[in-house]
């Protein structure tokens, strides 16, 4: 039976995927905590890893009519804007210190998934060492 990195790393390199995406993005919204008119953004990321879970298991949904929504798009169409606690006044939706929160959480969970990661790899290397 034939191993797969799919079905060896399990939903872990998805996840380090994602978080490395919100990191992007929260660095964009603190970039831009001062440029007017600017809108915050994030990411819905337990949608992403339902997204990732169902590419894994095969099931996902299908265009069979014309009418029917395209749930293939990717890329920006994950991508959310911020509702404003305290709306400012030259209309930019960054609150600097709740970015910084988000964004220090997004990297202890980067360190988390990374840690899942590296054991599932030191596990499989032991597996082919015969230890």
């Amino acid at each position: 039976m034939a191993i797969t990195f799919d079905r060896a790393l399990g939903i872990h390199q998805h996840a380090l995927h994602a978080r490395v995406q919100r990191a992007e993005i929260l660095a964009n919204n603190l970039a831009n905590a001062d440029t007017p008119g600017f809108k915050a953004r994030d990411v819905d990321f337990q949608a992403m890893m339902q997204k990732a879970q169902d590419s894994m298991s095969g099931i996902s949904m299908e265009k069979t009519h014309a009418g029917h929504m395209d749930t293939s798009a990717g890329g920006d169409s994950d991508l959310l804007y911020r509702e404003p606690d305290q709306p400012s006044v030259d209309g930019n939706t960054v609150d600097a210190q709740a970015e910084q929160t988000r964004f220090m959480r997004n990297a202890m969970d980067y360190q988390a998934s990374f840690q899942f990661l590296n054991s599932k790899f030191t596990g499989l290397t032991k597996a082919l060492k015969g230890e």
